[in-house]
């Protein structure tokens, strides 16, 4: 049996690096490329939703 993929619903800011934010996902761990996962949101959002980015905080 598969486990389903984590669509990263809760992510947090963790590193900054030449101008490239890191996100964590808080539910499975995962770490990677802010922009990666705009990428992901807006593919996998309905055309009327808009995405919801990290905070620049």
């Amino acid at each position: 049996m598969m486990t389903p993929l984590c669509q990263h619903p809760r992510v947090r800011i963790v590193s900054r690096h030449d101008g490239i934010e890191f996100v964590e996902c808080l539910e499975c761990g995962e770490v990677f490329d802010a922009e990666e996962f705009r990428d992901m949101e807006i593919e996998s959002a309905p055309a009327s939703d808009a995405p919801h980015r990290p905070d620049d905080a």
